[in-house]
């Protein structure tokens, strides 16, 4: 059952189907974006120096991983979880950086819900696969968990 809450519809744990793909959006990393993400976060030289990165085993400068699992994060929250009745995120496993990510690239994500379980507290454990990509090739893998309130609540009395 999804609930109207203000112009958007919520859905709720048991609204949740397991094998669902979710297509995210794209996002495009700018030099910019790149550098001042990892001038306060990451700053390693391949991340921050044209020159050192140009001289790196990667040939130019690249983003830091933390930037592009925030990239994934920000298209989830915007395409899917901004829907749900998220209560909290319970963990992040798995992330695996598969491929060097550089300004200019187009990142598109894709969000799949793999496990739908509830407990005793009338809430759902929704558990999901993200995948970033680049002109269809993977850059960015995750697998999390976050925790769902599991039916609107009750109207009251």
């Amino acid at each position: 059952m999804t609930a109207e809450t203000g112009s958007r519809t919520v859905a709720y744990g048991r609204d949740i189907e397991v094998g669902r793909v979710y297509r995210l959006g794209e996002y495009t990393l700018t030099a910019d974006d790149l550098v001042d993400f990892a001038q306060r976060w990451d700053p390693q030289g391949f991340h921050v120096d044209e020159d050192i990165a140009a001289s790196s085993p990667y040939g130019g400068l690249i983003a830091s991983g933390v930037q592009s699992f925030a990239i994934m994060q920000r298209l989830s929250v915007l395409a899917v979880y901004d829907h749900w009745a998220v209560i909290a995120g319970k963990e992040i496993r798995d992330v695996a950086f598969l491929r060097p990510v550089r300004p200019g690239d187009v990142l598109t994500g894709t969000l799949t819900v793999t496990g739908v379980t509830f407990d005793d507290r009338d809430r759902a454990l929704v558990e999901v696969d993200t995948e970033l990509t680049v002109e269809g090739k993977p850059v960015l893998r995750t697998h999390s968990a976050s925790y769902l309130h599991a039916r609107p609540p009750a109207p009251a009395d």
